[in-house]
């Protein structure tokens, strides 16, 4: 088959600033159905890709024109994107994400023998950085994800109940994944000035609803020499990221390290004691997935997303309690024990339902279905 994916801000993930789990998600997906002997086409932003590159992986890498706005980045680069894919001999076309979603009736009235699929990875209009009108577009979204495509697939089994109960509308639920690695050398944490098995880690993107600022201030009120590393950047500079630069700036302890990615992503992730994940909303987060299949408990928010992936594996506590937090960090930075238990129980859950090869066959038996 030949398939398009729009969406992604670019491709790879790791070129990509300010990217997050739709880039990843995107690259783990097209990859391994190019190895499965389809041609795959990825849609990219044109500044966050190097010209000279064509492919990756066996992906074809599709840059186009995107205005760097926050609020038309997105569906001015969708919308040039779809208007490309018109002129394509296109078996399926996919979108990532509710945004895009809006445009998905062009090429399903345009290009008929086109299959076009869906993907609805979060509620975007949660995100406090939007607009009113800009939430309202989102809440547009979610409805054109449920509207325009032959199928829809989500996440989240949250995200299923809730396209059933106020839309009315089924869905298919395929989850993000992650791969399970073998062990990670400590080459590079030197970089970091940390130690194997002897600090904290968040990573994400640098926006309000990850709610990396909670996790600084909770952690400031606790008694620990551990180092707390938040991985990550923003696409644009905001107050909230001037807002976190702050806060880290008052605790020695916590260090904003930027985007980091490939060796480097993958021993901090090996080697952190725990992994800290305060968000406010999310889809199905890969970066909790990866922290899992590296055999991590994870201190998560108590949101129904979060929820449903630890099954017993990590330790949740009140969205946006701090307090709580607090709590929760003094009692998982003396409990060695518990940590390393409840870590191997995850890199379990990862290995049992949510490698990455098992969501490409199931995306690919939707591609294939009638």
């Amino acid at each position: 088959m030949r398939i398009f994916f729009i969406g992604a801000k670019g491709f790879p993930a790791a070129t990509v600033p300010g990217g997050g789990g739709v880039e990843r998600h995107v690259e783990e997906v097209a990859v391994r159905l190019a190895e499965r002997g389809h041609q795959v086409f990825v849609y990219a932003r044109d500044y966050t890709v190097d010209p000279r590159r064509k492919k990756f992986k066996g992906v074809h890498i599709i840059p186009l024109f995107s205005w760097r706005s926050k609020n038309i980045a997105t569906i001015s680069h969708v919308f040039l994107a779809t208007m490309h894919v018109l002129s394509q001999r296109a078996d399926i076309i996919h979108y990532h994400g509710i945004g895009p979603a809006t445009l998905a009736w062009i090429p399903r009235l345009f290009k008929p023998r086109a299959k076009i699929i869906v993907t609805f990875h979060s509620r975007d209009r949660m995100d406090p950085k939007w607009s009113w009108f800009a939430r309202t577009y989102l809440a547009f979204g979610e409805w054109a994800a449920l509207s325009f495509p032959h199928q829809t697939i989500v996440v989240s089994h949250v995200l299923q109940i809730f396209c059933q109960k106020l839309y009315g509308r089924r869905t298919i639920y395929i989850p993000n994944g992650a791969e399970v690695h073998k062990k990670e050398g400590t080459s590079l944490l030197k970089l970091f000035d940390v130690m194997p098995n002897q600090y904290l880690l968040s990573v994400g993107r640098l926006v309000a609803n990850k709610a990396y600022d909670v996790a600084m201030q909770a952690y400031k009120k606790v008694d620990s020499t551990m180092p707390f590393l938040i991985v990550g950047d923003a696409e644009y500079a905001t107050a909230h990221v001037e807002h976190l630069a702050h806060l880290a700036a008052q605790d020695p302890r916590v260090h904003l390290v930027g985007h980091q990615d490939g060796k480097a992503l993958h021993q901090l992730l090996a080697h952190c004691y725990a992994f800290i994940h305060p968000s406010r909303a999310e889809g199905l987060s890969t970066a909790v997935l990866e922290a899992m299949a590296h055999g991590k408990a994870v201190i998560m928010s108590n949101i129904k997303e979060n929820m449903e992936l630890i099954d017993h594996s990590g330790i949740a506590f009140r969205v946006d309690d701090r307090r709580a937090l607090q709590k929760t960090l003094e009692w998982v930075v003396q409990d060695t024990t518990m940590i390393r238990e409840r870590g191997l129980r995850a890199q379990k859950i990862v290995r049992q339902k949510y490698s990455w090869d098992s969501v490409v066959r199931r995306i690919e038996e939707v591609y294939t279905s009638k």
